[in-house]
Order: structure tokens, then sequence, then C-alpha cells
């Protein structure tokens, strides 16, 4: 019957997608044969959307999807949530986020408890991203909790990596000094309709060196193709 399951999902059906993870997730039986999996190479990227708590993550994954939906991209989405203090689960259920994605033919969306890890990473994140990667996307996006200095792990997993900012986000040395400024790939200062957003990126763009500094709106949906643009991914 797992089998079965692990199958379908592997085909792209999100029920059994969904099931298998659930599976990962409370280390159940079965679990083993899709660990299996996981950890096999696949050249389907994932790319990390990171950044300080209110900077517009997941306004920024949903003004994604809108760019996504008409590339006709096949998507799947990982929210990792603070836990909530009386049980594990998420505290931010994928319910009350991009809601106008979830039935959407292309697009598998999935919260998940962080569980209380510092880094900002569910702990069986590895083996989730892992299978998604073989279950019939062109890519897979994850967004972190956003915990600030701690906020790291994600480097460890995503091909690329964009931290999200926001102009009155304060002096930047405090990002050099936190260790997010070290892991980004891509620098995308969000609301920037907001005023200081060009004086914000030029001061950044400084300390940024090669990698390249967006200013985007995911309200206002501007720059987000251009965002976009950066990321490794073709479709099949």
């Amino acid at each position: 019957m797992k089998e079965t399951i692990i199958q379908e999902a592997l085909a792209g059906n999100k029920k059994s997608i969904a099931r298998c993870i659930s599976l990962i997730e409370n280390n159940a039986e079965g679990n083993s044969a899709i660990a299996e999996i996981s950890h096999q190479p696949s050249s389907i990227p994932l790319i990390g959307i990171t950044g300080p708590p209110g900077a517009g993550k997941s306004s920024l994954v949903d003004a994604m999807l809108a760019v996504f939906a008409k590339q006709k991209l096949k998507v799947a989405v990982v929210c990792v949530d603070p836990s909530s203090p009386f049980h594990t689960g998420a505290l931010l259920g994928d319910r009350i986020r991009m809601n106008r994605w979830h039935d959407h033919d292309d697009f598998f969306i999935r919260s998940l408890s962080s569980r209380g890890t510092t880094g900002g990473l569910h702990p069986m994140i590895k083996e989730i991203t892992g299978f998604l990667k073989h279950c019939s996307f062109d890519l897979v996006l994850l967004e972190t909790v956003g915990v600030g200095q701690s906020e790291v792990d994600v480097a460890k997993l995503a091909n690329l990596k964009v931290l999200v900012l926001v102009p009155e986000a304060g002096d930047e040395i405090q990002f050099m000094k936190s260790g997010l400024m070290e892991v980004a790939d891509v620098f995308a200062v969000n609301k920037s309709d907001r005023p200081g957003a060009e004086l914000f990126a030029k001061r950044l763009r400084m300390m940024a060196g090669h990698r390249p500094v967006l200013l985007v709106s995911a309200v206002n949906q501007q720059g987000i193709e251009e965002l976009i643009a950066a990321f490794p991914v073709s479709k099949k």
C-alpha cells in the first residue's frame, strides 16, 4: 500500500505527496523507503527564502506563484512556521497564507512546524525537500520561519538563497554580523515603495559584492519577474 502511495507521489499526486510528508514527519512505518528516495541526487533546484520576521517573505512567495502560474511551472512550496507552545504543530498554518493557490493544479503548498529548532527549519526538512525534488516539480521553494541570527541552516540545503529585507531594516552592518549576509545569493529589498528603499539598496550593494540586490514589492507585484530570473530553473 505504501509503495503505491510513494509511486503516486513521485508521479505528482498531491494527496499522496502530503501523506508521504506526514510519514517522514512522524517517522512512521514506510519512512525508510521515502528517505532512501529523498537522498538520491536530483537536478531540481531548491530555492531558500529567508530573512527577519516582518520582511514579507510569505507575501513575496505568493507574488512569485502568480508569475510561476503564468510560466506554467510546477512548484512545491514548504513553509516552516513557529511551533505552537501547546503542541508540535505549526502556529501559522498554510490555510491562512497563499489561499488562492491551494487548488492550483501545478502547485503544492505545505506548512511545517519548526518544532523548536533554532536554525529556522524543521528537523526533517532535508528528507522532506529531498523527496519533493523527485515528485515531478520544476522547483521547490523553502520559506523559513524567520528567527533572525540563527536562521542560516537554509544555506546547507538550498541551491540558491534569497535574503528578504525591508528599507527600515536598520544599520546594514548588523546583517553582516548576523550571518544572514554571508548565506545570501540574492538580496530582495521588499516593500520598495517605502521611503528610503533606494538608499538602503545602494548601501546594501556596497556590501553584497557581485551578488544582485533587487528592489521588489510583493503587494504591487513589482520586480518579481526579475527576481525569479535569478533562479536556476527551466521548465521540463
